[in-house]
């Protein structure tokens, strides 16, 4: 059963995945803020999304049926964010090629 506390106490294999699963999450927010106050699309290659998007959420699937919260909620953050990205990046080419 996936539980969202672990009651076991803090190692150093925890503090470093947790960090990793941090920095990997928010690795593409600067971009995003980019592409919100700039209202254009990033030079991001729509092949490394679309790869980057499908290999989250196979990691959220993964974390599910490992029952990890911490892969659940890194990945499930970095998808989000990543899927953003997607969405934006599109949204404003459309604009400024209309």
């Amino acid at each position: 059963m996936l539980t969202i506390i672990d009651y076991q106490p803090v190692n150093t294999q925890t503090i470093i995945g947790v960090a990793a699963s941090v920095c990997t999450a928010v690795s593409l927010f600067p971009q995003l803020v980019k592409i919100i106050r700039e209202k254009k699309e990033s030079d991001i290659s729509y092949w490394m999304l679309a790869i980057l998007i499908t290999g989250l959420a196979l990691w959220v699937w993964y974390g599910f049926m490992d029952e990890d919260y911490i892969i659940i909620v890194s990945n499930s953050v970095s998808l989000l964010i990543n899927i953003s990205v997607l969405i934006l990046n599109i949204y404003y080419r459309r604009q400024h090629h209309s």
